[in-house]
């Protein structure tokens, strides 16, 4: 509902605009006869004011001027019997949305005004809301979800990189939420209500990637019909995202470092330099550091791209929040789909917990997805806990682990392939099935 003042001291006049304004039920309407009575009624938080310019107490320049520095976002439509440009002209630069002449045709005219204020109204706010919603999405202890030490590291170099425009490196594993932490940089700091542009360096064939990131002038190729502004130009007064960066070609390396280094590019084909403000942060899954000794990346480069370097852990050395994790993905999911509320039993939160996930946070909330869609209950058990990669064990033989933690991972990766079934694990692994029941007695599993 708009709110809606209307000034007036001829009172068959305001009954007019009164009625013309009313025809939309959606309209609250208050009037007033005099200036002062209307300036004392701001705190009512009018969204439009209809005011004649000449009222007996105060004049229509006077009273603007009361009402936009009490809100400069209130919208001020001028009514006059006048005709004066200068004085219309004169009140438009003082932040008067409309100028309107009473005759004919102010019915029809004020109407159209009046709907072209709430319309665009409609949009600010709207715009306004999804923007809070993007600040609370990517708000770090909503976006990244966790509890644990090594994340909490991560919470405090994110803090940093919000602070200032540095370039921000990020590395992890495919899955780890490279992606989020990089939108959770970007929305929070200054540069939020600019564009986030994200780019994968790998998904682009090499020889399309540089007018997809610098743009091209229309007949710089063929196919080039028409001129083309790359990323770097889109994510003007923004952040842009390189995702992947490691995949790029090393032909294409030494023309990033001088965009980066001069903040002005050539578009493929053109002769114009074109200035760009945008900050930049890159992403990879590989160590950058030696794709340089490999000869795969520039040196110079690799410096100028480390920044503020933010190392997401794998799930694997957080397991701790693992039920944290667990148990927002439910949520989320049951919130998504409008679901009855679901929760996770303790036997299916140990058997998360026990997993390996070399998928990381994507692989887990995929799991914990599916076990929202197949369990029969509000409660969700370990039977509705189902993992799709069978080649674990072979991920072990990347980490350094005793010959214990060795034996305590295979056991349980057999108990969850087999369903807790001890027999059948005992002679799968040609082992005591009471060694099983000891380790689980003594919970080393």
């Amino acid at each position: 509902m708009a709110r809606i003042f209307i000034v007036e001291d001829e009172p068959i006049y305001m009954k007019t605009i009164k009625y013309i304004v009313e025809l939309n039920p959606d309209n609250e309407v208050f009037c007033y006869t005099s200036g002062k009575e209307m300036i004392n009624n701001l705190h009512r938080r009018p969204d439009v004011i209809t005011l004649d310019y000449y009222l007996p107490d105060m004049s229509g320049a006077e009273i603007l001027k009361h009402i936009k520095s009490f809100d400069p976002d209130i919208y001020v439509i001028m009514l006059s019997g006048q005709t004066d440009v200068g004085t219309a002209v004169k009140l438009l630069k003082n932040g008067a949305y409309d100028y309107i002449t009473k005759d004919n045709e102010t019915k029809d005219r004020l109407i159209n005004t009046i709907n072209n204020i709430i319309s665009n109204q409609k949009i600010v706010k709207e715009n306004r809301m999804l923007k809070e919603e993007l600040g609370k999405k990517y708000d770090f202890s909503h976006s990244i979800v966790g509890q644990s030490d090594s994340i909490k590291y991560v919470f405090t170099l994110l803090e940093k990189a919000i602070k200032t425009d540095i370039i921000v490196s990020i590395y992890g594993e495919s899955g780890t939420g490279k992606e989020l932490a990089a939108k959770a940089i970007h929305y929070n700091s200054t540069r939020s209500k600019g564009p986030f542009v994200p780019v994968n360096m790998a998904a682009i064939p090499n020889e399309l990637l540089e007018s997809e990131l610098f743009g091209h002038e229309k007949g710089s190729f063929t196919g080039a019909n028409t001129r083309k502004i790359g990323k770097f130009e889109l994510a003007n007064n923004g952040t842009l995202f390189l995702d992947e960066i490691a995949e790029m070609d090393i032909s294409l390396q030494a023309k990033i470092l001088r965009v980066l280094q001069e903040k002005e590019l050539s578009r493929v084909g053109g002769n114009e330099n074109v200035k760009i403000n945008c900050r930049v942060i890159v992403a990879t899954n590989r160590n950058l550091k030696e794709e340089v000794t490999k000869g795969n990346f520039r040196e110079d480069l690799y410096y100028r791209l480390l920044g503020l370097p933010v190392q997401l852990p794998p799930l694997r050395e957080r397991k701790s929040d693992i039920p944290v994790l667990a148990k927002h993905f439910v949520n989320e999911f049951v919130r998504e789909n409008k679901l009855l509320n679901l929760k996770l039993s303790k036997e299916a939160l140990d058997k998360l917990s026990n997993y390996y996930f070399p998928g990381n946070v994507r692989e887990l909330k995929a799991v914990v997805e599916l076990a929202c869609v197949m369990t029969n209950a509000v409660e969700i058990t370990e039977n509705d806990i189902h993992f799709q990669n069978d080649n674990e064990p072979m991920e072990w033989l990347q980490e350094e682990l005793t010959l214990h933690d060795f034996e305590r991972r295979l056991i349980r990766y057999y108990l969850d392939k087999y369903q807790n079934n001890v027999i059948t694990v005992a002679n799968k692994l040609d082992i005591g099935k009471s060694t099983i029941y000891r380790m689980l007695q003594n919970q080393e599993l």
